[in-house]
């Protein structure tokens, strides 16, 4: 095999690729011992005619194209090593020659991973982000807390009222007529959850179990089923039963039986300190996304639209996989949403572009940055996935090949380029004034801080 590149514009490439005519002749054997039992000659039973034969009835070319898809899929990963090009793409290809006792020859048209004029990555102003947690933040939490150990316990001695979960048998009509599904019977319905349209849940507060009396609505303009938008309504109901959560009281008690402290104290601080945690992950995570966009932003970079497309189409896959795990299929997704596979392609391309800009960006860090990474450092992130997956190590590293090897070290060294620009960034901190109020508190003011231009003289500098 031999592999020829051409350089095209725009970070483009045109491998050409070609066999020798012993391997292609090798390709339209094997194309024919797979189809003949497939083809009826007359005088022939089915699998026994020669191949020249149905060569000379059908054509010469009757095996080829079963031939070239067999030879390309065999050469291909071969012919990207050969070539020594960072291809960032799927191949684009076109046979150019194909005929028996002649080599054969393709091309594929490919995208190049594009150079990056990489802009100013250490100094770069980001917002400062506030990690305070409050004494409110602490209490509600502790609240969500608490309302996962609440008991329901059924009512009797008192009329509905919000957050009660009611039982209710009702049965809607819009004049006159009744309408397909606004009938039910022991329906629960969570009162202030607004499950229902409009007021229906409000004017069920007030009533005791036993009470079966009308509530009126109106359906929204905009409601799915056309027939009834806009249109009043009257729904007789029956209120047949009513239970309340009871919310457990915060004490050492309560404590000791939902968590590994003794104390009411403890389990507060317990749980500022996670706030705290996911607060300090949350800021990280936007000075990573701000400080990188500032880079992109100041770099050069042209992505070959290829690039962009297969991009899109692994955002395709993800998604595919990512319904597969709950169930469903992306053809039911499109089928609800109304949405197609082309849309739905052409509306990640954006957020493709924006991808392989920050990779691209971060991996001229890393280069520009001299970063290594131990073969330790691989070892550990294989068994993080291991753990991830739940399998053995040694199981998984059987999975990994030597391209996926290599990603993973990528992407170890794309995390610490993250570092390198976050741990040389300057926080960009809004100027506070403190002011009395009328009443004596404290009022804090912010003023609005504007990062300049990038022509401005101390960005260029």
């Amino acid at each position: 095999m031999s592999v020829q590149v051409e350089k095209l514009e725009h970070s483009m490439a045109k491998l050409t690729v070609e066999l020798g005519a012993e391997e292609l002749e090798s390709a339209i054997q094997k194309v024919y011992l797979k189809q003949r039992g497939r083809i009826s000659i007359p005088g022939f039973r089915k699998g026994k005619a020669p191949r020249q034969l149905i060569e000379k009835m059908y054509g010469a070319g009757v095996f080829y194209e079963e031939a070239a898809e067999a030879l390309i899929n065999e050469s291909y990963p071969e012919a990207v090593k050969e070539s020594g090009e960072d291809i960032v793409s799927r191949p684009s290809i076109d046979v150019t020659q194909i005929e028996k006792g002649k080599p054969f020859i393709y091309t594929a048209e490919v995208a190049l991973k594009p150079p990056v004029e990489l802009g100013k990555y250490k100094g770069i102003k980001v917002e400062a982000v506030d990690t305070t947690v409050t004494d409110d933040e602490v209490d509600e939490e502790i609240k969500k807390e608490l309302e996962k150990s609440a008991r329901k316990v059924e009512v009797t001695d008192r009329a509905a009222k919000k957050d009660d979960d009611v039982l209710i048998d009702y049965s809607g009509s819009v004049d006159g007529e009744k309408f397909d599904g606004g009938t039910a019977e022991d329906q629960h319905l969570v009162l202030g959850s607004h499950s229902f349209i409009d007021t229906f849940e409000d004017q069920i507060e007030g009533h005791s179990i036993g009470d079966e009396f009308d509530v009126n609505v109106t359906f929204p303009e905009q409601y799915h089923e056309k027939s009834l938008a806009g249109k009043p309504a009257v729904f007789a109901v029956k209120l047949k039963g009513i239970t309340e959560k009871q919310i457990p009281e915060l004490d050492d008690d309560f404590v000791s039986d939902v968590s590994e402290f003794e104390t009411v104290d403890e389990y507060k601080a317990d749980v500022r300190q996670t706030l705290e945690d996911r607060k300090k992950a949350a800021a990280r995570n936007k000075k990573e996304d701000e400080a990188v966009k500032i880079l992109v932003e100041d770099s050069k970079i042209e992505i070959p639209q290829p690039m962009i497309d297969t991009e899109a189409d692994s955002m395709v896959q993800n998604y595919e996989n990512r319904f597969r795990s709950q169930g469903l299929t992306l053809q039911q997704y499109m089928q609800y949403t109304g949405m197609t596979i082309d849309k739905l392609r052409d509306d990640m391309k954006e957020q493709a572009k924006l991808n392989i800009e920050s990779r691209l960006v971060l991996e001229a860090v890393a280069e520009a940055e001299g970063i290594t990474i131990a073969e330790e450092d691989i070892e550990k992130e294989i068994q993080t996935m291991a753990d991830n997956y739940g399998m053995p190590v040694d199981s998984m590293k059987t999975l990994i090949t030597d391209s996926e090897r290599k990603s993973i070290e990528t992407d170890l060294k794309v995390r610490r380029a993250v570092d390198v620009i976050i741990d040389n960034s300057k926080e960009d901190k809004a100027k506070k004034t403190v002011k009395k109020a009328d009443d004596g508190d404290e009022v804090i003011e912010k003023k609005k801080v504007v990062r300049k231009s990038k022509t401005a003289k101390e960005d260029s500098e």
